[in-house]
């Protein structure tokens, strides 16, 4: 009979700790907001522990109550606030469904938002604050050994140094290979404590606590007899598999039936996340239609009147997933090419139109692009598209192309703010601006969106690289 193997997933004293805080800090906020107006009744007192079931059960959607450890605070403060925002709605619709069975107006919903809004964020802020001081203190602290002597087992260390906050100090390396094998350890990491027999001694005498092994995957055999000796010490052992060969877009973790599975390549706006962009992209494009609207329909007359054709040029290109969406942009140019041959434009092209050149200087004919964003076929911020032409071209040689086509395309994008702008007449232009996607890819948060709308605002007043 063979047993099942799984991976278990528990509540830790940290979560049980932080639920116990949310919960706390969702009481005291409507209690605060109540108490300006009324004393805090019993009614008011159902609602607070229903709003924290709810909370709870929102939580699990967005991945609060995860294992936060090596990731910025920042990140976990936006998930946070995020759940607390998305558990009002459903807590004030399952109140209205049961009926008005407690008193609570406009004003005072709004200040309890803000108030428990504020406690769950100082709470985590102080939260990670005192155990940083403790842990840098020597309190709280953990001793580690690394397995293997190699790129990964140097990344590790340096992702464990970065985030103090853990309470991890370094005890060594070990390795039974010798050091012409294995390369020169960096200096400010330390040094080689001994081999794997070593290793299981230190271990035995309660030297180290915790141990990575960072051996490649490929070498089951070695990983499996350093686990049988290990197996004799009371050490915590965590196996760090060497995903960092291949091209990680966005990568996490999830379980299929208890078994683990790692994503390589993976669409980041999932969940909370994805919620949140699509929300912001409705909002400011519905806000920049309207604002722009007058300007807009100036442009259209003035391209009408001043040359033969459309007003606007609708393009095939690749949206998400690699399927096919039409662009739409202000005509600037005599032609409308869309076929298997379409020729970028180039500086001083005798194809632009006199208000064409205006327009793609100042990238105004991307206007009606904000079409696209509303029908969610293209984001505000994102890969640029390119034509179905240059696509079929480019997937061809350069590796990695077509893995900018996991999120929708952008009216604006990393590449671009970072001079990746206007024709790519070599492979190496166009190589350049797949790896800034890439890297928007692998670390976008809706505030890197945020900064890239403002960076972009600058790039567009220089108006370099725009014909």
């Amino acid at each position: 009979m063979t047993t099942a193997r799984r991976i278990h997933q528990y509540w830790s004293v940290r979560e049980l700790f932080y639920r116990l805080l949310d919960g706390i800090a969702i009481v005291a906020g409507l209690w605060g907001a109540v108490a300006l107006q009324r004393d805090f009744g019993q009614s008011d007192f159902l609602a607070a522990v229903l709003t924290v079931l709810v909370f709870h059960f929102v939580a699990e959607i967005t991945g609060l109550y995860r294992n936060w450890r090596g990731i910025s605070l920042e990140r976990e403060l936006w998930c946070a606030v995020s759940t607390w925002l998305f558990t009002l709605p459903g807590f004030l619709t399952l109140g209205f469904v049961l009926g008005d069975w407690w008193n609570l107006s406009r004003d005072t919903v709004a200040l309890w938002a803000l108030l428990t809004a504020a406690v769950v964020v100082v709470n985590r802020g102080l939260v990670r604050g005192v155990l940083s001081v403790l842990r840098a203190k020597g309190y709280n602290t953990r001793y580690y050994a690394v397995v293997g002597i190699n790129e990964l087992a140097f990344r590790l260390v340096e992702a464990l140094e970065n985030a103090p906050d853990l309470g991890l100090k370094l005890l060594g390396f070990y390795d039974d290979r010798p050091e012409e094998r294995t390369g020169a350890i960096p200096p400010e990491m330390g040094h080689k404590l001994g081999n794997i027999q070593e290793l299981v001694e230190h271990a035995r005498q309660h030297r180290v606590d915790m141990i990575y092994i960072t051996f490649p995957m490929r070498a089951e055999e070695r990983i499996r007899g350093i686990l049988s000796q290990l197996a004799d010490t009371t050490a915590s052992v965590y196996i760090v598999p060497d995903f960092f060969v291949f091209q990680l877009l966005h990568s996490r973790w999830t379980n299929i039936g208890g078994l683990p599975v790692v994503s390589v390549y993976e669409n980041p706006f999932y969940g909370i996340d994805g919620f949140v962009k699509r929300a912001m992209d409705v909002v400011l494009a519905s806000a920049l239609l309207i604002l722009f609207a007058p300007l807009m329909i100036v442009i259209a007359i003035l391209i009408k009147a001043t040359s033969p054709g459309p007003v606007f040029f609708r393009q095939r290109r690749y949206g998400l997933d690699g399927r096919e969406i039409r662009v739409w942009k202000f005509r600037t140019m005599t032609v409308t090419e869309d076929g298997d041959q379409v020729q970028q434009a180039k500086k001083n092209d005798p194809r632009v139109t006199k208000i064409g050149a205006i327009l793609r200087r100042t990238s105004l004919d991307e206007l009606p692009q904000l079409f696209n964003v509303l029908r969610g076929e293209m984001s505000l911020v994102g890969p640029r598209p390119h034509a179905t032409a240059h696509n079929e071209e480019y997937r061809r040689i350069i590796q990695g192309y077509m893995l900018r086509h996991k999120v929708k395309p952008g009216l604006t994008g990393l590449a671009q703010v970072h001079g990746c702008r206007g024709e790519t007449e070599t492979v190496e232009k166009m190589q350049k601006r797949v790896e800034w996607d890439l890297q928007y890819i692998r670390e976008w948060s809706l505030w890197m969106d945020i900064k890239i709308l403002f960076q972009t605002i600058f790039v567009v007043l220089k108006g370099e690289n725009a014909y």
